[in-house]
This record gives C-alpha cells, sequence and structure tokens, in this order.
C-alpha cells in the first residue's frame, strides 16, 4: 500500500498544473486509450515469453494506466483510485457467493452461468434507473461486449453469449462442414469477383464472406477449448522464426531472395 500511495503521489505530481510535465497535463481519456491497449497486449507477450521480470515490468505500466485514468477523474470530481478499487471489489463479492457466502454451484458451467445472469441483472438495473435509456434500448446478451475489442476476442465474447440461450453446435465436429459451407461461399465470391469488371462492388461480398470463415473458426477454436488469439500469436511466432532461418539461409541478402522464384522459396522453406 506504501509503494500504492507513493504511485498516486507520483501520477498528481506529473499532472500539476504549474510543475507537471507538459505531455502528462495534455493527455485525456480518449488519448489514453491507444497506450492502454498496447500495454495489455505487452503484458500478454511478456506471459508469453516466461519472462517473470518483464511480466512485473509490464504489469506496472498497466496499472499506471488505471493510475491515469483515477487522476483525470478525481481532477474532474468524478471519482479516484479508491472508488475504482471498491468498485471492483463489491462487484467481485456479488458475483462469487459461493467464496463470500454460503451459496453453492454444482461445476464451473453453472458458475459461469450465474456469472452472466449477474450480469445481466445489473444492466437491467441500470436501465430501468435511467428512462431515457430504457427507451432508447432494450436489454440484449449482446450488451457489454466492448466495441473497441480487438475482432478475435469479440468474436468469442459474441459466442460465449450465444450459448447461454443454447444458441451453438454441440461439437468441433460439427463446426467443421460450417467451416467448409463458407469457404465454398467464399470461393464462389472470389470467383465471381474474379470474372466482374467493377471490383470495387463485388470486394465487399468477399470481405464478408472471409468475415464468416474467420468467425466459424474462432467457433471452432472456443469448441476445442483454445484461445485463438494466442494459437494465433502462435502461429505468427512460428512464421517469423522459419522466416528468419530462411533470411539466413540466403545470408540476409534481400536482393537474392527476391530474384529466386517461389517454387524455389517453398523448397527451402519446407526444409527448415
Amino acid at each position: 500500500m506504501q509503494n500504492l500511495q507513493r504511485l498516486l503521489k507520483i501520477m498528481s505530481d506529473l499532472r500539476d498544473p504549474k510543475n507537471g510535465c507538459p505531455w502528462d497535463l495534455k493527455q485525456s481519456y480518449q488519448s489514453l486509450v491507444k497506450y492502454t491497449l498496447e500495454e495489455a497486449y505487452e503484458v500478454a507477450e511478456a506471459i508469453e515469453s516466461g519472462d517473470m521480470k518483464e511480466v512485473k515490468k509490464e504489469l506496472g505500466d498497466l496499472l499506471f494506466q488505471i493510475v491515469f485514468y483515477a487522476q483525470l477523474a478525481k481532477e474532474e470530481g468524478l471519482f479516484d483510485f479508491d472508488d475504482i478499487a471498491c468498485s471492483i471489489a463489491d462487484k467481485m463479492v456479488i458475483r462469487h457467493p459461493h467464496v463470500f457466502s454460503d451459496h453453492h454451484y454444482e461445476n464451473e458451467e453453472a458458475f459461469l452461468k450465474a456469472w452472466e445472469e449477474q450480469k445481466e441483472k445489473e444492466k437491467s438495473a441500470l436501465t430501468s434507473s435511467d428512462e431515457n435509456l430504457k427507451k432508447e434500448s432494450m436489454v440484449s446478451l449482446m450488451d457489454g461486449i466492448s466495441q473497441i475489442l480487438p475482432a478475435m476476442p469479440r468474436a468469442v465474447k459474441i459466442q460465449q453469449k450465444a450459448i447461454h440461450i443454447g444458441f451453438d453446435l454441440d461439437s468441433a465436429e460439427q463446426v467443421l462442414p460450417k467451416i467448409r459451407g463458407e469457404l465454398d461461399k467464399l470461393l464462389t465470391e472470389i470467383k465471381a469477383y474474379e470474372a466482374e469488371t467493377n471490383k470495387v462492388k463485388n470486394i465487399e461480398k468477399i470481405e464478408n464472406e472471409l468475415g464468416d470463415v474467420l468467425f466459424s473458426c474462432v467457433n471452432l477454436a472456443r469448441k476445442l477449448e483454445i484461445d485463438p488469439e494466442r494459437a494465433l500469436r502462435l502461429s505468427n511466432h512460428k512464421f517469423t522464426q522459419r522466416f528468419r532461418k530462411m533470411e539466413a539461409y540466403y545470408q540476409y541478402d534481400r536482393k537474392k531472395m527476391e530474384s529466386v522464384s517461389i517454387i524455389e522459396l517453398n523448397k527451402i522453406w519446407q526444409k527448415l
């Protein structure tokens, strides 16, 4: 707690109108968003690397983002860091009655279902307390899924919401024909695109069909209990490492690599 108070004081000093840092003074909620997202991804990267010293460092950077938002809100008289901590503490107690009261869940599935139901109750309470909001929108299972989330984790959350009413396939095996069907539709649109002279019009259809393929692949990953974001990160890492080896094979001579045919490049790729 002593170090936390020190951090809060540092943040306050950085935002001091007279003696603060010019860069920190010009920041806003909106300008900080990109940095917050970057820090969250750097935490994930550090965890993937297994370097716990780096994890500690990156978690500190992410915590600083929260402290920054809290300072902005404190200056506006909205809330402070203590209010943030209190809010999440209250929420966790309410959503974990099996820990903080005598409630019992039969399994993890029952717990997760209750978790979502509690979130819906909280959303309903918020909506019913604001008559204007109540008139403008109805409570939906899709509420609460951030629009700013990267598309892949957002797709996972959307699908996780849908399964609460049983809108889901039974197994991973049943997802595969769905992916094949989406690929067939994508191929149809690609052929139409190649035959069409006005290519601006058809590219949107290809984009939509490709999106459906990706959404179905996320569904497959979810059914296999695999994090698609992590799976793609692993593939990205695997590709870049293999590509570096191919560059090393050609002694990092870019002109030489550019002069080699794709057939030859693929042969080297398969050997690595």
